[in-house]
């Protein structure tokens, strides 16, 4: 009788261990990995054996890392921008993000692609304006006297509804999944109109288009056409991106981020990324809940939920970047996250988890 007591207890704890993991091995802990922080990753050996290495102590299971930003390239690439690709291979004498790939997936590691399409950052030398000129960035209805009268939040954006601006990011994106065939994904970021003060989108080839498909001979701003035109062009810039990517790697997955709350991203950015989610259009939206503010930061979860059919399909950015000062902050925030319902995490960054130990060490230790 006691043997079998023994036997059924040890087969409950069993039970119960394995359920506990089932649970946490569905909750995807993502870190983004940034060519910001000083210096980049990608331009030391020891510096990627020390992220994977936390990588793994902390359970993470995928790394977006930044490697196209600012018309910039950290890939061997004719298109864009490649001096910061040929920096690091020198450092390295190899390819640096091959380099990440191979030891990422020795430890059971994904590895994503994290690209800034639609944003050239404060970026006056871009490939892309050299040969386009400003024709290219959205713009609002201010006379233009110099390209600094483009920039808006101290960026240079990329008209969504331009059709150059469309062929020139899908040849990045073919570049990309030509060079690493062992990517485990891609995380598409700034597929979006700029949300501050935002009446953009009034470029020639845009207007012109637009006129075209709808027969508007003028454009209302405050018209629900001229809207969810602009929306119409965020999600086709995603759309074609997509189709390349799984046309080349049809078992590549697909993320992108989505601004929040929910109605910034809406009304602001014009990108209705919940219905990414449910057409099916990409695996997973990254949301960018930046709150500092525990109650904020619940509210606006509480809120995108209820626009998304699949709250699984979404994992929530964390913005360690404002809260390396407040690490209880932190960690609240992440529990937040784990009830959420959503599938998972992805911290934003790297760079300011090494800022304070304290952010570093719970997601190590951490075992709930």
């Amino acid at each position: 009788m006691l043997k079998k007591r023994i036997v059924f207890c040890i087969l409950c704890a069993l039970f119960t261990f394995s359920s506990l993991a089932e649970c946490e091995d569905d909750f995807r802990r993502g870190l983004f990995v940034s060519v910001i922080q000083d210096p980049p990753v990608l331009s030391s050996r020891r510096d990627i054996g020390k992220l994977i290495v936390f990588a793994r102590s902390a359970r993470i299971k995928t790394l977006s890392v930044q490697i196209y930003y600012a018309n910039k390239a950290w890939f061997p690439s004719k298109i864009a921008d490649s001096s910061p690709y040929q920096e690091c291979l020198k450092n390295l004498s190899e390819d640096p993000l091959a380099l990440l790939i191979k030891e990422a997936h020795a430890n059971g590691i994904e590895v994503y692609a994290w690209m800034n399409m639609l944003s050239l950052g404060a970026n006056k030398d871009a490939v892309f304006l050299k040969k386009y000129g400003p024709d290219i960035l959205t713009r609002n209805l201010k006379k233009k006297r110099a390209l600094r009268d483009y920039k808006i939040d101290n960026q240079f954006f990329l008209e969504p509804g331009d059709l150059r601006v469309r062929e020139e990011l899908l040849g990045v994106l073919g570049e990309v999944l030509s060079a690493y065939p062992g990517l485990d994904g891609v995380l598409f970021d700034y597929i979006r109109y700029p949300d501050k003060d935002p009446v953009y989108g009034y470029t020639p080839m845009n207007i012109e288009r637009f006129k075209k498909a709808t027969g508007n001979k003028t454009i209302d701003e405050s018209s629900k056409v001229w809207k969810d035109w602009k929306r119409d062009q965020v999600t086709e810039v995603l759309r074609l991106l997509v189709d390349r990517a799984r046309k080349a790697r049809p078992s590549i997955k697909i993320s992108a981020t989505g601004c929040m709350p929910y109605s910034r991203a809406y009304l602001e950015a014009f990108q209705n990324w919940p219905s990414w989610i449910d057409r099916g259009l990409v695996d997973y939206v990254t949301v960018m809940n930046y709150s500092p503010h525990p109650d904020e930061f619940e509210q606006w979860i509480v809120k995108a939920k209820l626009k998304t059919a699949d709250f699984k399909k979404v994992n929530i950015g964390l913005g360690a970047y404002k809260l390396v000062l407040w690490p209880d902050t932190f960690k609240q925030e992440f529990r937040i996250c784990q009830k959420s319902g959503a599938g998972g995490f992805v911290v934003f960054h790297y760079g300011s988890l090494l800022e304070n130990p304290a952010l570093s060490d719970f997601l190590i230790k951490d075992r709930k």
